[in-house]
């Protein structure tokens, strides 16, 4: 079994921070079990969450480059262009999953929220009527105050989705979405 490594550098152009990417063979670079062709092929789940870890650590707004680096031979032109296209792909389809999975998330929001909406005036009527029906104290109050925080209960997810559940997706697809379109390029590691 071949061993990686992944390590960065500082940056070699002043407009792009490059994440850089060590690797034996560009095969590395590529999940061995996807039976696409190589330009279609996924990252290696090592490589797309070094990749990943790394982007997310830079600003947002700064332009980010790939370098991978081979030991060994140099790449031949057609290797080196379908790891370039694979990792495009890889991000652009990372990207439109996340972008799928917010318009999901947002659509069960909206149907919790009908529902949340319509259960939560269900129970301030029922609750009213109890109350005017056994007036103020006791069980009336028990009947009462248990239906509000049931209703009430019954709005948390689509407040959680609505609140808190759509930025990280939304975070993601910007991330993949600049990822897909990063330079990329492969050279050959040199050794002194």
């Amino acid at each position: 079994m071949t061993t990686r490594e992944f390590t960065t550098a500082t940056p070699t152009a002043p407009d792009a921070r490059p994440i850089r990417v060590f690797v034996r063979d560009l095969e590395q670079m590529l999940n061995p079990i996807d039976p696409s062709p190589l330009r279609e092929r996924y990252l290696d789940t090592d490589a797309e969450q070094f990749i990943v870890t790394w982007a997310r650590d830079l600003p947002a707004r700064e332009p980010l480059s790939l370098v991978v680096q081979l030991d060994g031979r140099p790449a031949r032109r057609d290797e080196s262009a379908a790891v370039v296209d694979a990792v495009h792909a890889h991000f652009a389809r990372k990207s439109a999953t996340a972008r799928r999975e917010l318009r999901t998330l947002l659509r069960r929001g909206r149907t919790s929220l009908v529902i949340g909406l319509a259960f939560l005036s269900l129970c301030v009527t029922v609750a009213n009527l109890a109350s005017k029906t056994w007036g103020a104290g006791g069980a009336s109050d028990i009947v009462r105050e248990g239906l509000t925080v049931a209703g009430w209960v019954s709005m948390w997810r689509p407040m959680e989705v609505f609140l808190y559940g759509w930025w990280p997706l939304v975070g993601d697809r910007r991330l993949y979405d600049r990822l897909s379109r990063m330079p990329v390029r492969v050279e050959p590691v040199e050794h002194s």
